[in-house]
């Protein structure tokens, strides 16, 4: 991890496994699957459903810097915690959770490497105990715009020699050729295909087997050949954001690239906008 521009942001299950016991430390698990929390998780750690606890429930947005506040504070994470999140899917909605955290500008956040698969992987103990913990005190900010891509900020930007687009969808979601992940059903945009001038790097070429982050040169050789570049404003984009924030995550904390964005909205909104130009 010491080849990483940041890797304080991450944390490795062997630190965590030592660590478990320490009071300044809150573990969160961020899930597609929120039944997995059920079946054993690690101890101590309490539970966020990205979709019923962070967004709205009536408008496709997220909650409001308060309500996170709120919600944060009500599982009893405070300012005087440092927040540990993982999950399923080699982290997919836990670097989600990461990302509207720092969007929100909660700054003490970091991310198990592996997370839930190489826990488990590694016999590790796990619990069924739904901890209780006192309320606390979580500051948030308005929201941070450095880290959201929104559609008109992306049409403005189309073919701009400075602006770079990265579609971390499976290759045949990037064709076309279908809507969804692979055994997802197929639904969520009108349209398939991808944003014009986006280059296909796939979320799952981030990772090792084992669900850990590749090294930063081979994370380079990745993406700068594709001219993903440090030098451009980077904008990572998927279904619904969730893939996405694990790229976002990589290349602004483990590549420290200065200007990276999460497009949350990404193809269920792109591919039904009337009028947006879309290839194959």
């Amino acid at each position: 991890m010491s080849s990483y521009a940041r890797s304080n942001v991450l944390v490795e299950t062997d630190w965590l496994a030592d660590h478990l016991s320490d009071a300044n430390l809150h573990i969160v698990e961020s899930n597609e699957d929120p039944s997995l929390y059920a079946t054993g998780h690690i101890p101590g750690a309490v539970h966020l459903h990205w979709a019923t606890d962070l967004q709205d429930a009536v408008i496709r947005d997220w909650i409001t810097p308060e309500q996170l506040s709120e919600k944060f504070g009500s599982l009893g994470i405070g300012n005087e915690h440092t927040i540990i999140l993982y999950g399923d899917r080699n982290n997919w909605f836990a670097a989600y959770t990461f990302w509207l955290l720092t969007y929100y500008g909660v700054k003490n956040v970091k991310l198990l490497n592996g997370g839930r698969q190489k826990w488990v992987a590694e016999k590790r103990p796990l619990s069924k105990d739904v901890p209780s913990y006192r309320r606390a005190t979580l500051g948030t900010t308005a929201p941070v715009d450095s880290e959201r891509a929104v559609r008109d900020e992306i049409r403005s930007r189309l073919r701009a020699p400075d602006y770079a687009l990265v579609d971390v969808r499976s290759p045949g979601e990037y064709k076309g050729e279908l809507i969804a992940p692979p055994g997802y059903p197929q639904e969520g945009a009108m349209r398939g295909g991808h944003i014009p001038t986006a280059v296909s790097i796939p979320w799952g070429t981030n990772v090792r087997e084992d669900g850990t982050f590749k090294s930063a040169d081979e994370l380079r050789a990745m993406y700068e050949p594709q001219g993903i570049t440090p030098d451009k404003d980077v904008t990572a984009y998927c279904r619904i954001g969730e893939r996405s924030a694990l790229t976002w995550f990589a290349l602004k904390y483990l590549l420290g690239y200065p200007k990276v964005k999460n497009y949350d909205g990404s193809w269920t909104e792109w591919g039904s906008l009337v009028g947006a130009p879309i290839d194959k």
